[in-house]
């Protein structure tokens, strides 16, 4: 394998980046801004897109599929939506090429658009010019759309997973004959959002609504969830808004009553993206590479074979063969890597950098003892265990591994979350700590801006579980409800 990956605790950003290259999940392209998701990298967001799809089926929502162009005058409709992503915006003008005199390609001045096209930087407005077709009485709601999808926003400094220029995604879409009813589909979401986090991704989120000027650009309410990285940084992980009757006064998409009378529906729309996969590194890896949890690991074991002539090899392969049989059939993703053309010192570095759960290793001496050496990635641990007990031993190791790092993870939050009552108290943790810090705010714009342009740190969420504390802003002194999480963030 090539060098070592930088330590997180030399270059944190460094280390990340070349862990992404490294282990196989991206690369920069040659357009400026977008990544090439590699096989190994886009095995993981399947898995992540089957088991929030899976999710999404169960709680009632039903995949459709809206153009990726929307035209220009949609956007304008809903005036803070537009606002919100007017400047990164990719914009279609032209519809043909031709070749020039010089034998170049250029565009063709004559085969100019009526009306420019913006490439999605999110759906709301072309599903909700679609809605007004779909939607004519009571019995046509709710309706729950989701689209899985790509979308374009013009960044100008990119990072792998985290911030590209285009990036994949789903977005829900949803319609309800009542406010009340949106809310609880907007809170469901975040909670979907929270369990897979929770529960497949093994990373701990706090759930809480963001502040006025954090709100998706349109919405009432912005539910979101917030993870805490190795580096002390939040990362944003998932959004959920209630969109009032916003989008719905604006392309007109009412409904008749039970009494006949017509209204207009009632909003939501959520989503996640390929964002998840950095914070999937950003969690749990280390210094040797990925850390991958068991539910989202392509690979969930591997087997690696130590032999000397291809008469060893045979003999281990066909005591190899039962035992991946017997794993696939309980649901277990394995490998034998009987590659030739590698030594199982290289293979262990690639399987440790590429985060594999566990890693069987069979030699001669396991052969003559029945046994396997089994080492699992997250604590690099190794043991030996009896042939005859190997499967049951695999299954209880997968289990401990998942739980085991959501444990780490959860521990390293709590060491990471401090109350502060005062500004000079906030930045000296800021600087020397970071994480999460709970602190008392006034609820004003100005005093938000301001923390943000002095510290770079923002309000990441007002917790759910939020405890009423009658207190004072730790800037301005005015009187404060209750402490609200900050945190420099992704």
């Amino acid at each position: 394998m090539s060098k070592k990956l930088t330590k997180r605790a030399e270059d944190y950003s460094k280390w990340y980046n070349e862990l992404v290259v490294k282990a196989d999940l991206a690369e920069n392209s040659g357009v400026r801004g977008c990544m090439v998701i590699k096989p190994y990298g886009y095995a993981i967001w399947e898995k992540m897109q089957a088991e929030l799809d899976r999710m999404f089926k169960e709680t009632g929502h039903e995949n459709a599929y809206f153009p990726i162009f929307i035209p220009k005058s949609y956007l304008s409709k809903e005036a803070s939506h537009v606002e919100g992503f007017a400047k990164e915006c990719a914009v279609v003008t032209h519809y043909r090429l031709k070749t020039a005199e010089d034998g170049s390609i250029v565009v063709d001045e004559d085969a100019k658009l009526e009306e420019e096209l913006i490439v999605r930087p999110t759906s709301e407005t072309i599903i909700w010019d679609t809605y007004r077709k779909w939607i004519q009485s009571y019995r046509d709601l709710p309706l729950l759309i989701n689209q899985w999808a790509n979308v374009v926003r013009w960044e100008m400094r990119t990072r792998l997973f985290l911030r590209t220029a285009e990036f994949l995604w789903q977005e829900g879409h949803t319609a309800h004959a009542t406010e009340a009813e949106a809310i609880a589909e907007a809170e469901q979401m975040m909670n979907v959002y929270a369990d897979f986090a929770e529960d497949f991704m093994a990373m701990p989120v706090i759930k809480g609504v963001k502040t006025a000027s954090e709100r998706f650009a349109g919405a009432i309410e912005t539910y979101c969830i917030e993870a805490l990285m190795q580096d002390g940084k939040a990362l944003q992980a998932g959004t959920s808004h209630f969109l009032g009757q916003n989008f719905a006064k604006a392309f007109d998409v009412k409904f008749a009553t039970k009494e006949g009378k017509q209204e207009y529906v009632w909003a939501t729309s959520w989503g996640v993206s390929t964002r998840l996969m950095g914070a999937l590194v950003m969690t749990h890896s280390d210094d040797n590479g990925l850390v991958l949890p068991p539910k989202l690991a392509p690979i969930q074991v591997v087997i690696i074979p130590i032999y000397k002539g291809l008469e060893q090899l045979d003999a281990i392969a066909e005591r190899v063969a039962p035992l991946v049989k017997e794993l696939r059939a309980k649901g277990i993703s394995v490998k034998f890597d009987n590659r030739d053309t590698h030594k199982p010192g290289f293979k262990f570095n690639e399987y440790e950098l590429k985060g594999v759960p566990i890693r069987i290793a069979l030699g001669q001496r396991d052969m003559d003892n029945g046994t396997f050496e089994v080492a699992r990635r997250d604590t690099l641990e190794k043991q030996i265990i009896p042939a005859d007990e190997i499967v049951v031993k695999i299954e209880g190791l997968l289990e401990d591994i998942q739980e085991n790092i959501y444990k780490k993870a959860i521990d390293h939050r709590a060491n990471h979350i401090t109350e502060v009552n005062s500004y000079d108290e906030f930045k000296e943790i800021l600087a020397s700590k970071g994480g999460f810090i709970s602190a008392h705010w006034d609820g004003t714009d100005e005093t938000e801006e301001l923390i943000k342009n002095e510290t770079k740190a923002t309000i990441r969420c007002i917790p759910i579980d939020v405890k009423a504390e009658n207190g004072s802003c730790m800037v301005t002194g005015k009187p404060s409800k209750n402490r609200v999480l900050f945190a420099k963030a992704y």
